[in-house]
C-alpha cells in the first residue's frame, strides 16, 4: 500500500475513534445530539472503503 493511502487510512481511523469517544451513550444512539457523530462515523467508514477501492485500482493499473 502506498504511503498516500496509508496516511488517509490512519486519518480515517483516528477520525472514527474520536467520534466514537464523543458519542453520549447514555442519551441513546440516535439522539439529536449524537446524530452528527453518527454521520461523521459513517463518512469515515465510507472513506476507508474508498481508500481500499483506490488501492485496488492502483494495483490493477500496475499489472498492465
Amino acid at each position: 500500500m502506498k504511503t498516500f493511502y496509508k496516511v488517509f487510512l490512519i486519518l480515517f481511523i483516528i477520525f472514527i475513534g474520536i467520534n466514537v469517544y464523543a458519542i453520549d451513550w447514555r442519551s441513546g444512539f440516535f439522539d439529536d445530539e449524537n446524530t452528527k457523530f453518527i454521520f461523521s462515523i459513517s463518512s469515515g467508514i465510507l472513506g476507508i472503503i474508498v481508500v481500499y477501492i483506490l488501492h485496488t485500482w492502483s494495483k490493477l493499473a500496475e499489472r498492465k
